[in-house]
């Protein structure tokens, strides 16, 4: 039987604290079936309808008055199926999970991102990626969909079966029905050696297009205030493995990244003036090391500190140019900015509103420590990345509507014909979902 909750004055927050909302009710249905019983019934009493997953996104994409969904018990692997080499898993796994059962069985997904907390259905939905010269995002990686749409009819889509609504529920930003199952695409398991080491920013911009090239996986973080970069590279290796030691990782990992950094982040909030040195020291913390591990061991790291963040995809040939800008109107301005920037990148794909659809790309993200005003920062960062025809990640803050998303998205009206099929009534809408997509 689902969970069901009917208490109007719980209140739902996100994992970054910035968003909250007040569902009239709160559902856990412990079945496909039960699952679209409560859509029906929501759409009877007049309620809109949004799936959460673990509050990961930073934008309000999951925020409802109306009926939230929580897909705790929709978790687990229905099957694996070795001859297509694909796994089907329900909506509300998280990724660590799956990652995990997918090890035991000597098997992996192409690439990831860095964070694994998140569900897979919330992660692919929002557009969740970490960095590949080859390989996409997570929602790349789909082979197939399953989901309830405003009816509550059970809708399954692949390339072959709704072709139409799998180019968009890939990412379909919880506006086309709730997703219920994801099959992926695996492949047997494999090692992969991580090299970070510090490099000059510099160095690490003129040399960006042949770092790029000679990667599998190729990534850096700029400290703002600073000319520093830390940069890891990941490849595929025959091994042996050689993983992290246990306390030099607990030191890197845990200590400096996530224990003395949550510090730095205090003192810097406290005392703005203080965030340069700070970052000077912290960008110089790191040391170089290699290590060789299973993919979710090497492509993801425990995230303790909480942030903000915005994120935007830029054409991979302008990504040189953004940061170059970036940094110059960090440098000139008094901003104090005590997170370091992230750049990863991901070839084109074919997703309707992905972020990578259609053009090879780069990403950069930008943070802030929660707690800290970010608008000023975030805001001039925006400024540039919209000048660069950027996208923004559907789950990171950022001010776009739909007039201007419809201008960097060639299908943008392919997403919103089809959503006006699959839920005419707007059973999905909420605000964010508005404002992004249109009434």
């Amino acid at each position: 039987m689902s969970t069901t909750s009917s208490a109007r004055n719980s209140t739902w927050r996100n994992w970054g604290g910035n968003v909250s909302a007040r569902p009239a009710r709160e559902v856990a249905p412990a079945s496909v079936e039960e699952l679209a019983a409560e859509v029906r019934r929501a759409a009877e009493d007049g309620l809109k309808v949004k799936a959460v997953g673990t509050g990961h996104s930073f934008t309000s994409i999951a925020a409802t008055d109306g009926v939230l969904i929580r897909p705790q018990l929709l978790t687990g692997i229905r099957g694996v199926d070795r001859e297509a080499m694909t796994v089907t898993v329900e909506a509300g796994t998280p990724l660590k999970r799956l990652n995990a059962a997918l090890a035991r069985e000597g098997l992996s997904l192409t690439n990831m991102g860095d964070i694994m907390e998140q569900t897979v259905s919330g992660a692919t939905s929002t557009g969740t990626h970490g960095t590949g010269r080859e390989s996409g995002s997570i929602a790349a990686q789909i082979r197939g969909l399953e989901l309830v749409t405003a009816d509550g009819s059970v809708l399954t889509c692949s390339e072959e079966e709704n072709p139409e609504v799998f180019a968009a529920a890939r990412i379909g930003l919880g506006a086309l029905g709730v997703v219920t199952a994801i099959t992926f695409a695996v492949e047997p398991l494999f090692l992969l050696t991580a090299r970070e080491e510090p490099m000059p920013f510099d160095r690490v911009t003129a040399e960006f297009d042949q770092l790029w090239a000679e990667n599998e996986h190729f990534e850096f973080y700029w400290f703002p205030h600073t000319g520093n970069t830390n940069t890891k590279r990941n490849n595929r290796s025959a091994g042996p493995e050689q993983p992290v030691g246990r306390l030099s990782g607990w030191f890197e990992d845990e200590f400096l990244s996530n224990g003395v950094f949550q510090v730095a982040q205090w003192v810097g909030r406290a005392a703005p003036a203080s965030v340069p040195a700070i970052a000077r020291i912290s960008s110089r913390a790191l040391s170089a090391r290699t290590y060789t591990d299973i993919p979710y061991e090497v492509f993801t790291s425990p995230r303790r500190v909480r942030f903000l963040e915005m994120e935007y995809a830029v054409p991979r040939a302008a990504l040189v140019d953004a940061l170059r800008e970036l940094k110059a109107m960090v440098d000139r301005s008094r901003l104090r900015v005590s997170f370091p920037v992230e750049v990863r990148t991901a070839p084109a794909d074919d997703i309707t509103l992905s972020t990578a659809s259609g053009r090879d790309t780069a990403y950069i993200a930008v943070h802030m420590f929660r707690g800290t005003p970010y608008h000023a920062y975030f805001t001039a960062a925006e400024r540039i990345f919209t000048a660069h025809e950027g996208r923004p990640h559907w789950g990171k803050l950022h001010t776009r509507d739909a007039a201007y998303l419809s201008g960097v998205y060639p299908r943008f009206a392919e997403f919103t014909a089809l959503r006006d099929r699959l839920d005419p009534e707007r059973l999905f809408q909420n605000d964010y979902l508005r404002r992004i997509l249109g009434a």
